[in-house]
Parts: structure tokens; C-alpha cells; sequence
């Protein structure tokens, strides 16, 4: 005989204690608090500062996430959002466990904050039960509120600008700026500390873009490191200079000499297959790249005037286009393109030799897109010269020459049509006009006398 098996059922009294059980862990079974996080960043408030907030909850999901600005009496509304949590009763389901997200906040978007400090408070909700329902998590994150900008003053005068040119300005800034200089337009020049002068003396020698009109978009800038700016003209008398004009025109032979030469030099340029829209290419896109290019260069230049005489041009030559002429190119009697062409051009004898304008360091020995072989030197404080289309280049990258060492001779590389020298003057990657710095006596006026001892310039 074998024992009789005992049936496994669960009792009421067994099914009842379960529900119960499960009932009292689905009613006690709140969400976990919420890890909360919020950064700035800038270290304080000013005209906009951005507020980056991370909240997760691994257990049941993220209930809500509530942002506010308080300062003093004054909250303002942030950012408000709502989550569905997993039910208590369930382990398994979607929910929202992770939420991240950027607020703004500052003058510019609360126009009443004031001075002192103000918090950015974070209330991430917990998901409730039918039994509890927990406590938020407060986060908070307090912030100083600075709104004053720094001091800026000139104290140089007879602040002269011409539209093309550069020009000086020397002015003391507050101690609280962490960058200033000039704003012309969309242009930026930066300031430098003035040599041998005193803490917060500045100096920014600065471009004046080519097709500027309106003197009052010159500004002298200074900004604290959250933002607060303060800004004022300086420009007492301005010499508009209106754009020239040129017809440039072309044809077959031009570009088939030109196009394949310079794309083969330039890689990552793909040849669109016909010969137009390829010169098109080069004379449009490849030209705002190749002046992206001069603009990275700018950064290379060294925070010292590496220059003390004035500065030479192309010995013997003739000008065969001006500065900052905007050129029209026709091609079988229809306009096809147009574009700035910004340095002059000088032609003197096949393969002449070149001198350097002044005394720095090479920062450019190579191929240059439209401007073919290229030499840039940097004179200092963001001042170079500029010499393209060469038929040699005789110097390196990092050398010191001297004024008047040969650095290469002219030719017709890049987008040229005959042999000659592209030359141009660059301050902080812009072009402006080198007539004012072949000129010893705009220099000596304009830039030695307000930098004083600061530049010691000999005629």
C-alpha cells in the first residue's frame, strides 16, 4: 500500500494573510528619493546663465520634476513636467527613470532679480501609494547675482578709423573684466595689456571691416566672466572709404589653366565635373574657407611687437588692383559671379624676389587654395602680412626673418592670371589695407604715439 498524497490547496485563512501581505508592500512600496542634480555654467547669475538638472529614480520612476528661480519673497516658474510612475503593485513596466533638462536664468529672462543671491530650486516628486504619500526631494542650488558690469574708459585720444583700416584705442578696464577689446561690426579685435603700464591698462589694435558704413558700430567692449557688458563708442572721427569696382573677365583658357591646378592642391574638394560651376566653387567656397583658415591663424600670433620700423612693399612695382575692390565676373557677356577681393596687387618683373614687409616669424609656407603658394608672417598682437600666388617659396614655417629677407618670389600660383604679388595686411585674421602701414607717418600718428613706449618705432 502506498501513503495516500495529501492535496496542496491554500486555505482562506493562507490566501487571505497573502492578499494582506501583498496589499501592506504594494501600500508601503513609495518611490525611492530621487537623486538630484544642478550645475551652472558660469560660477553666478548675470545677463543668462544656464542651469543644467539631472533627477533619476531606479525604482518605481521619476513622479514629477519642478523647477523654480526664488529670490527672496520673489519664485519664478522654471520648467514643470509630470511622469507616470509604475504601479506599487508591479516590478516590471515603463517608467521614467532618468530626466535632464537646461534652464535659464538672469536678467535677460527675470528682469526683476536684483543683487545678492538667488537659489534654483529642484522639487523631483516621488511616486505615491494608496497607503503614503512621501515627501519630495528639494534640491537647491544658490547662486550670486551680479549685474553690474565692469568699469571701461578711454584715455587715448584723437581716436581716428578708416573704413578698411586699423586703428589703436588705449583705455583701462575694471578689475572684475576678463575680456575686452573692440567690436566693429561683426569683427572682433581683442585687447592686450599695455606694455610696461599699469594693472588694467589695455591696448586693442583693431580692424575696421572693408564695408563698414555706420561708425557708431565700433565699440569698445569689456565683459565680467558671467556675462555683464559694458560697451561705449570711442571713434571721434571716421574716414568712410566705399568699395571700388572691377570687372574681371573671364575665360575657357583662364580656367582651365587655373581650376585643375587648384584642385589638385586642395583636397577634400570634390570636382563638381564642369568647369564653371568648379571655378564658381573655388572663387565662392574655397575663398571663405581659405579665409576661415587665416582667421585659426590669428591665434598663432605672439602676444609681443616683433616689429619696430615701418613697413616695405614690393620694390619697383606697379598697383593692378586696389584694396577692397568688388569684383564682377563675366564670362560671354553675363555677370556669373561676385566677389571681395581684399589686398593689392602689385606686378613687378617675372619672378621677382620678395621682400618681407617687417621683421616676426613665419606662420604659413604652403599651397593656399585661391592663393596659392603662400607665405603669412606674423609681426605680433595679431598683425601679419600676407603674399600669395608665388612661383617659389624660400622660407619655413617658425623662422624669424628680418625686414627685407627674401621670402619667395612672385608668380601666378592659385587663382591668378599673370604673374604678380597678392599682398595684404592682417589683424586678427582680417584684412584691411596695407597703404596706412606703407606709410611711416600714419604709423608714427596713429599707433606709436598712442602706444608710447609700449612700441618703440623708428621711422
Amino acid at each position: 500500500m502506498f501513503p495516500r498524497r495529501r492535496n496542496l490547496r491554500i486555505g482562506p485563512l493562507a490566501l487571505a494573510l497573502l492578499l494582506v501581505a501583498g496589499a501592506a508592500w504594494s501600500g508601503l512600496r513609495a518611490g525611492a528619493p530621487p537623486e538630484v542634480t544642478a550645475t551652472g555654467d558660469l560660477p553666478a547669475i548675470g545677463p543668462l546663465t544656464r542651469v543644467s538638472i539631472e533627477a533619476r529614480e531606479s525604482r518605481r520612476g521619476l513622479a514629477s520634476l519642478v523647477v523654480e528661480l526664488v529670490q527672496g519673497e520673489r519664485v519664478w516658474p522654471l520648467a514643470e513636467r509630470h511622469h507616470a510612475p509604475r504601479p506599487s503593485w508591479w516590478l516590471f513596466g515603463d517608467a521614467t527613470f532618468e530626466d535632464a533638462l537646461v534652464v535659464e536664468v538672469g536678467r535677460e529672462r527675470q528682469a526683476e532679480l536684483v543683487e545678492g543671491e538667488a537659489t534654483v530650486r529642484v522639487t523631483a516628486g516621488r511616486a505615491p501609494t494608496w497607503l503614503r504619500s512621501p515627501d519630495p526631494v528639494v534640491h537647491e542650488l544658490a547662486l550670486p547675482v551680479r549685474l553690474v558690469p565692469p568699469a571701461v574708459a578711454v584715455t587715448s585720444s584723437h581716436n581716428y578709423a578708416a573704413q578698411g583700416g586699423a586703428a589703436v584705442v588705449v583705455y583701462r578696464v575694471g578689475e572684475t573684466s576678463v575680456r575686452d577689446g573692440v567690436q566693429a561690426g561683426t569683427w572682433w579685435s581683442p585687447g592686450a595689456a599695455l606694455p610696461g603700464g599699469a594693472p588694467g591698462e589695455r591696448f586693442a589694435l583693431f580692424a575696421v571691416p572693408y564695408d563698414l558704413d555706420e561708425p557708431d558700430a565700433i565699440r569698445l567692449v569689456a565683459e565680467d566672466e558671467v556675462g555683464n557688458r559694458a560697451e561705449q563708442p570711442f571713434v571721434e572721427r571716421y574716414f568712410a572709404k566705399p568699395l571700388g569696382r572691377e570687372t574681371i573677365r573671364l575665360s575657357e583658357g583662364f580656367m582651365e589653366k587655373v581650376v585643375p591646378q587648384i584642385l589638385a592642391r586642395t583636397p577634400g574638394l570634390a570636382d563638381p565635373g564642369d568647369l564653371l560651376e568648379a571655378y564658381l566653387l573655388l572663387n565662392g567656397e574655397l575663398r571663405r574657407r581659405n579665409a576661415d583658415s587665416l582667421l585659426e591663424l590669428a591665434a598663432r600670433s605672439r602676444p609681443e611687437f616683433l616689429w619696430s620700423e615701418s613697413f616695405l612693399s614690393l620694390p619697383n612695382a606697379q598697383v593692378m588692383s586696389s584694396f577692397a575692390n568688388r569684383r564682377t565676373y563675366v564670362l560671354d557677356g553675363r555677370d556669373v559671379d561676385t566677389q571681395d577681393h581684399l589686398g593689392i596687387d602689385l606686378a613687378s618683373v617675372r619672378a621677382a624676389p620678395l621682400p618681407a614687409a617687417n621683421a616676426g616669424v613665419v606662420v604659413l609656407a604652403e599651397y593656399l587654395g585661391i592663393y596659392g603658394n603662400t607665405v603669412v608672417v606674423d609681426h605680433g598682437h595679431g598683425l601679419m602680412s600676407l603674399y600669395a600666388h608665388l612661383s617659389q617659396i624660400d622660407v619655413t614655417a617658425d623662422q624669424i626673418v628680418e625686414r627685407g629677407e627674401t621670402l619667395g618670389r612672385t608668380g601666378e600660383t592659385g587663382m591668378a592670371g599673370g604673374d604678380h604679388l597678392h599682398f595684404t595686411v592682417l589683424l586678427h585674421g582680417r584684412p584691411v589695407t596695407p597703404v596706412e602701414w606703407w606709410d611711416a607717418d600714419w604709423i608714427a600718428d596713429r599707433v606709436a604715439a598712442k602706444l608710447g613706449a609700449a612700441l618703440r618705432f623708428s621711422p
